[in-house]
């Protein structure tokens, strides 16, 4: 099969370095989504550990069209019986960029009476009824190249099912996860969040540590497909849960306010892992470790607090923080002018983004590091 797992821009490398680690075939890396190929055990197996792309989609033909005609007749021509049984609930969702089809609704709709036509003639049918299990169909069209894809997850690979409750501008898993990541963070390396929210870097961070496959908690659309072997799930599953350990690790998330904590420990307690919960203000920072890993995303200005508020939190932020030189500093930052404020450079920036809105990962290295 061919297979493509779509991510935020910015988080292809790390998309394609997992999937190299799980032992899968990288056949292309684009922007926005990485390509691979394998077996219905590569494909359950990325499902289950892939830790910061968005989506995994089959790949079920790609060709070019400029023309509603074109789309119809080329997506008619796909042999749809391997994938859809007659009584399919079919649901096309759709995206266009930078092609002459550009009404997402109007390709979402022929898209869908060219499979129904398809299946009426594999199945020598007059009519298709619509009352089965759901399979979701995607149609991607960049500069008049078309994909049409199978969904495999359903709700998206961010879903992990440990986050029940959030408070205001949470952090996706996937870009938290990406973060922790892009921290270089290690196993053996103490991290905190000082800012933690709802406790997703942290908890990415202890599941990061512990080996434990982000995916185990949740279901994915592909379990539901009749084309599958469902023992591959069973293998792939108890493969995953054997592979986690239980190191010790020093994982800490802090929080001005007690009931973000609250919500922090009934999510790591979903997901099984443990971290140390603190109610505690930024400004009151310390470690007693020499060196460690900081991540934080703090309040850009935009939404939470004022950009003045925002900017003063910034400066304190700096201050508590360097009198820990041997402690590496990750801030994720939409305000542009955070290195000004901040009253520091980067030694490296990541330029990411989060719910749409352009932010950079802002990186000081550690005396270690340097």
């Amino acid at each position: 099969m061919k297979l493509m797992a779509t991510c935020k821009l910015g988080l292809e490398s790390l998309v394609t370095r997992q999937l190299r680690d799980l032992g899968i075939e990288v056949l292309e890396t684009a922007d926005a989504r990485v390509t691979f190929s394998g077996g219905a055990e590569a494909m359950v197996r990325a499902l289950l550990w892939l830790r910061t792309a968005e989506r995994v989609l089959l790949i079920v033909d790609e060709f070019d069209a400029e023309t509603f005609d074109q789309l119809f007749e080329r997506t008619k021509a796909v042999d749809w019986k391997r994938y859809l049984k007659p009584e399919t609930n079919i649901h096309v969702t759709g995206k266009s960029a930078k092609s002459t089809l550009f009404s997402v609704s109007d390709c979402q709709s022929i898209v869908k009476k060219a499979i129904v036509e398809s299946l009426k003639t594999g199945y020598r049918r007059a009519a298709i009824p619509e009352g089965g299990d759901e399979i979701i169909v995607e149609v991607g069209i960049l500069r008049n190249r078309v994909s049409l894809c199978l969904d495999c997850c359903g709700a998206g690979l961010s879903r992990r099912g440990y986050r029940t409750y959030n408070v205001a501008a949470p952090l996706s898993e996937t870009l938290g996860a990406a973060i922790v990541l892009l921290s270089r963070f290690k196993a053996d390396v103490p991290l905190v969040d000082p800012m933690c929210g709802s406790g997703t870097m942290p908890i990415e961070a202890a599941m990061i540590a512990q080996n434990i496959a982000p995916g185990l908690l949740r279901t994915f659309a592909a379990e539901n497909w009749w084309f599958l072997d469902r023992g591959v799930w069973k293998m792939e599953r108890e493969r995953a849960a054997d592979e986690r350990t239980d190191r010790k690790i020093i994982v800490r998330g802090y929080d001005i306010d007690g009931r973000s904590i609250d919500l922090c420990k009934k999510h790591a307690k979903k997901a099984g892992v443990f971290c140390d919960w603190q109610v505690r203000d930024v400004r009151d920072f310390s470690a007693a470790e020499p060196s460690g890993i900081i991540v934080v995303n703090p309040p850009y200005g935009e939404r939470m607090l004022e950009k003045e508020e925002a900017k003063s939190l910034y400066r304190e932020m700096r201050r508590v923080f360097s009198a820990y030189p041997g402690w590496s500093v990750n801030v994720f930052s939409g305000m542009r002018e955070f290195e000004s404020v901040y009253g520091r450079r980067a030694d490296k920036r990541r330029k990411l983004t989060n719910g749409g809105m352009p932010c950079t990962l802002y990186q000081y290295f550690g005396v270690r590091d340097a």
